[in-house]
């Protein structure tokens, strides 16, 4: 989040215990006022007090705003200083900082059927689809997969609500009846269906690969993904870029993202989730071969080779070009 992002302030409410690990924050206007609405499958920029920058899907029912925005934060055992902050040093009354709603995990909501797949922290944006897709009157289905029934977060709010007939929990550790079947689960691809997952890269790229096999166009499979994945090991050795404007030139080693080169060199691009993942520091090439390890831009996208993410793509070329 850049000085040029609209900032607004805002109170912790109530810091509560959805899980094992995971922690419910309820975030008000600290002037008492309206917050910017938001849609299903949206997420907020948290300005954290250390300066760090995380994004946090919202989870409560879109029609709430302007009254409060509510996310649900997983303590991560290898925390880069995100949820570890929010939950050790950030408490009910703590005023924090947060950008306006942004969505790239948009619900498409003429669908004649949704499918929504969470799989742990993964619930939160598909809680707030399925508030609204259930205020729309519109068939739906949401699946909970978590590893315990104690770190399954919301698992109490989902089964006290109006559309609990339709929620569904799958536990690793549990009886192997209720454990979940993709391909039973997901199904064939009629018209009208699409279908939603959130959760860790593996959970993800399961369902992916299932409706994939079972027939499904990538266009009616949405996901939303927390964290990127490390570049492989040939393509993290070091690299150039170069800034069009003034031709500057600058080394980028392997122990170095291109955001961090640049920024060691009074360079700054704005920066959020640093994992590939928000879009915030999407950058275009206009030199060079890219190696793409964002979850941000699709497939044809990063074919275009005309744009990347610097804060975790590198280069497969000695050097790209760009437009900075």
């Amino acid at each position: 989040m850049s000085a040029a992002v609209e900032r607004i302030a805002v109170r912790v409410a109530r810091k509560t215990i959805e899980a094992e690990g995971i922690a419910g924050f309820r975030l008000e206007a600290a002037d008492g006022g309206a917050l910017p609405p938001f849609e299903a499958g949206a997420h907020i920029e948290v300005l954290l007090p250390s300066g760090l920058v995380r994004p946090y899907s919202l989870c409560n029912p879109p029609a709430q705003a302007p009254g409060h925005y509510e996310i649900g934060v997983l303590r991560e055992a290898a925390s880069r200083g995100g949820s570890r902050a929010l939950h050790e040093a950030v408490t009910e009354g703590t005023l924090l900082q947060v950008g306006a709603p942004r969505n790239l995990f948009a619900l498409d909501e003429a669908a004649g059927h949704s499918l929504l797949l969470a799989g742990g922290i993964g619930i939160t944006p598909l809680l707030a689809m399925a508030h609204r897709l259930a205020a729309l009157g519109r068939d739906f289905a949401l699946h909970c997969c978590s590893r315990s029934a104690a770190r399954a977060a919301y698992r109490a709010r989902l089964r006290a609500e109006t559309f609990a007939d339709r929620v569904f929990f799958h536990d690793d550790d549990g009886p192997p009846v209720q454990r979940i079947d993709l391909a039973a689960t997901i199904g064939e691809p009629a018209p009208g269906r699409q279908l939603y997952v959130c959760g860790p890269n593996g959970f993800i790229e399961a369902v992916r690969a299932t409706a994939r096999a079972l027939g499904w166009p990538e266009e009616r499979v949405h996901f939303e993904c927390f964290t990127g994945a490390p570049p492989p090991v040939e393509e993290a050795g070091g690299f150039e870029v170069q800034l069009r404007s003034s031709g500057r030139v600058v080394r980028v080693p392997a122990a170095l993202s291109v955001v961090d080169a640049l920024a060691a060199e009074g360079i700054e691009i704005p920066v959020s989730c640093a994992q590939g993942v928000c879009g915030t520091c999407l950058t275009r090439v206009l030199e060079g071969e890219v190696a793409h390890h964002d979850l941000f831009l699709t497939p044809a996208e990063q074919a275009a080779n005309d744009q990347f993410l610097p804060c975790c793509s590198r280069a497969r070329s000695p050097r790209l070009v760009l437009d900075l």
